[in-house]
């Protein structure tokens, strides 16, 4: 796959995940009964998964070691702080408002790796350039 397709793939996946997360996030904070449904137990690991892959099929193509890329370990660094806060904000989280922190937290660390990856500088959306 070309460098550019890959680009795009990951671009897709990455609006299809932030997406589904601020739903099941918003069904979270509802009660819905929506998000007890097994497809959407299932469908969000599905495009992770595929998110993930494709990342490291990036990293990989693109010959980067994330050990001597300041801005890819970021990245790494963002996406753990966005599963922790997420998984918080969808189940783990006692209260409603921790449950709502949670979440604004996880859609801020996603912001955070977006701008990594535009920038590609660890300080993300705060760089002069």
């Amino acid at each position: 796959m070309s460098d550019s397709a890959l680009k795009n793939l990951l671009i897709l996946l990455a609006a299809v995940s932030l997406t589904g997360f601020i739903l099941r996030g918003y069904w979270a904070l509802s009660s819905s009964p929506l998000r007890q449904q097994r497809w959407v137990r299932v469908v969000p690991h599905v495009i992770d998964t595929v998110f993930l892959l494709a990342g490291v099929a990036m990293v990989l193509q693109l010959a980067i070691n994330p050990i001597m890329t300041p801005w890819l370990l970021a990245k790494i660094g963002g996406l753990l702080g966005y599963i922790v806060l997420g998984s918080i904000a969808l189940r783990h989280g006692r209260t409603r408002r921790q449950r709502l922190l949670a979440l604004l937290g996880a859609v801020a660390c996603f912001a955070y790796i977006v701008g990594v990856a535009v920038h590609k500088t660890p300080a993300s959306w705060w760089t002069l350039a």
